[in-house]
């Protein structure tokens, strides 16, 4: 190639690092508008509503929290009675065992006197077998059912709960997360809001419960993680939930509901063909396909988003298993993209396909690609002496400082909007974690989107990626 060839070819490039970095930085900002908007709307919204009216009504509409568990016969015990307890009155716990090879269901009998019932199935369901359902002989415990079915993983336990439930909306959640209280009152308003459109999901922050003291499953006191890596997610997920999706939320195009918190209409979700068992990233794939089925329908509709600290979860802590986390999460995307490319800037599907579709793609899927690739381009460049020293040096401080920027926008919102952590030597903590950031976290999440994009791609088989927890710490 020539010289002139090469000097092309990095103007090229630098002009499309140019565009992605400036069209990545206004929507970072318009981001951060949209969700301070949506959170002061919803706070505004919901500052005079009395909740304990819904949660004394018997009239309330009826709920079935879905949790999916394999091998959890070390917390399955506290987590259930964690879930017996929310303030709500006309709600199901339906606890799905997905073949655990533990002492989950042995448990699960012996904690809540549980006792086989006969219940009509449709052999034609599309899930795997069901070995069994279970009822409390104890009538302080008859909100719970327990399914026993041999292992078809997350999708599927889903999946068979929300065919067996006769309830009008079902809450998917992960076993382990813990509820406040009060968060079915939460989801019930937002459900019932008054509006020209059905509301068919709704999503919630997810907060990181890390190192917090919980006692009895109850959420006694809100403390900074201690390890470094779930300091770093919870920094990401504050931008993630608190500014990212509250800002689609705002222009009603999310397209991701946290299998950790998710709540559906259950008539929709049956309809548009429940949680598709053939991907890992299911908690992605059903909004999609549940908006597009909606939009098929010509029926107008909304997704709600609630921004209070209504569910808590423990993230990772080992190196492992988070890129094992990321890498599945990667997969996913990709496999939804995939599946859904006739929405790509089709105009039919509104926002969603002019805006949400094409920012997943290039912002969410192709952006770690091209920085990985970046990387290599730069070293590559230098060692052949063309590297472009004032462009690198202004276009990396750019987006550095930018990032950091809107790390510490997320962290003050935060403490101005739930003031969660409120300890000044929390918030510098959590400052100096932004910092850093871009150079001690996000190269890890770049690498575990590249290695699960090669998977994908190259069709090399991977698993769901068990989470090993730690468990919630307890009060003394």
């Amino acid at each position: 190639m020539s010289s002139g060839s090469i000097e092309i070819l990095i103007q090229y490039m630098n002009m499309v690092f140019l565009t992605f970095s400036v069209v990545l930085f206004s929507l970072f900002t318009i981001m951060g508008y949209l969700s301070a908007r949506n959170s002061l709307h919803y706070r505004k919204k919901n500052s005079f509503n009395d909740l304990s009216k819904i949660m004394a009504s018997p009239l309330a509409p009826s709920i079935t929290i879905i949790a999916p568990a394999y091998n959890e016969g070390m917390t399955i015990v506290e987590n259930v009675r964690s879930l017996l307890s929310l303030k709500y009155v006309n709600y199901e716990v339906m606890v799905v065992n997905d073949g655990s090879k533990d002492d989950t269901l042995e448990k699960l009998i012996a904690a809540f006197h549980l006792e086989k019932i006969e219940k009509q199935i449709d052999p034609n369901w599309r899930s795997k077998p069901i070995r069994g359902i279970y009822k409390s002989t104890q009538k302080s415990f008859g909100k719970l059912t327990v399914i026993d079915k041999e292992n078809g993983g997350k999708s599927d336990a889903l999946n068979t709960g929300m065919y067996l439930s006769e309830n009008r909306y079902v809450g998917c959640i992960d076993v382990d997360c813990l509820l406040l209280p009060d968060a079915l009152l939460h989801i019930v308003k937002s459900f019932s809001q008054r509006s020209k459109k059905k509301v068919i999901a709704v999503g919630g922050v997810i907060r990181v419960a890390n190192s917090c003291t919980i006692s009895g499953g109850t959420l006694e006191q809100i403390n900074l993680p201690t390890n470094w890596l779930a300091r770093f997610q919870l920094l990401e997920y504050t931008r993630s939930f608190l500014l990212g999706r509250m800002a689609w939320g705002r222009i009603d195009s999310l397209l991701i509901i946290s299998g950790a918190f998710g709540f559906f209409d259950r008539e929709v979700a049956i309809a548009a063909g429940g949680y598709d068992t053939n991907t890992v990233g299911e908690d992605m794939e059903i909004v999609f396909r549940m908006r597009r089925y909606m939009h098929d329908q010509k029926i107008p509709y909304t997704i709600e988003y609630i921004p209070d600290p209504l569910c808590w979860t423990e993230v990772p802590e080992s190196l492992e298993v988070l890129v094992k986390q990321r890498d599945r999460w990667s997969r996913g995307n990709l496999e939804t993209l995939k599946k859904h490319k006739e929405m790509f800037f089709n105009p039919k599907y509104g926002t969603l396909g002019l805006l949400s579709y094409p920012y997943w793609f290039f912002y969410e899927w192709l952006s770690p690609i091209l920085e990985f690739f970046g990387f290599f381009s730069i070293i590559i460049f230098y060692f052949m002496g063309i590297l472009n020293w004032e462009f690198f040096v202004a276009i990396t401080a750019a987006i550095y400082a930018f990032s950091i920027m809107f790390s510490f926008y997320a962290i003050l919102w935060d403490v101005y909007s739930y003031n969660q952590y409120n300890k000044t030597k929390d918030i510098l903590i959590l400052m100096f974690c932004a910092i850093i950031e871009p150079v001690a976290f996000h190269p890890i999440v770049v690498w575990s989107a590249i290695k699960g994009n090669y998977k994908k791609l190259f069709n090399i088989q991977s698993g769901w990626g068990a989470m090993t927890r730690k468990g919630f710490s307890k009060a003394a």
